[in-house]
């Protein structure tokens, strides 16, 4: 028995978000974790980083695809970017422990209410 069988009512609805959460933690372990590997050779990490990335792709494809039932195409890429800035804030403050500046929060902030305006303006 599958998540979607024990919640089909919302399953569609979800599923995306948490899907785009996990792509997101590899994504940005892909992108940004290798910069604390600086003397490791620059294509020994494109190659970890793109084994990475398939992993990434393993949830980012299902959720695009589950969610299109329910999400248009720019409110999945807008889900997806605000879920990015969200992972990429907590990478930073516990893998690099540089925690978000309060303009760098605030900029983060504007990019949030911009995706409101995607979403209300589907209605």
């Amino acid at each position: 028995m599958g998540p979607a069988s024990i919640a089909p009512g919302i399953w569609p609805q979800v599923a995306p978000i948490i899907l785009l959460v996990c792509s997101n933690v590899f994504m940005t372990l892909a992108w940004y974790g290798h910069l604390k590997f600086k003397s490791v050779p620059l294509v020994t990490v494109v190659l970890v980083s793109w084994g990475i990335a398939f992993v990434e792709y393993c949830f980012a494809v299902p959720a695009n695809r589950i969610g299109s039932a329910v999400y248009s195409p720019a409110e999945l890429k807008t889900m997806q970017e605000v879920i990015t800035l969200i992972v990429f804030a907590g990478f930073t403050a516990v893998y690099f422990k540089e925690p978000l500046s309060f303009v760098q929060g605030a900029g983060f902030a504007l990019i949030g209410l911009g995706a409101i305006l995607v979403f209300r303006g589907q209605a």
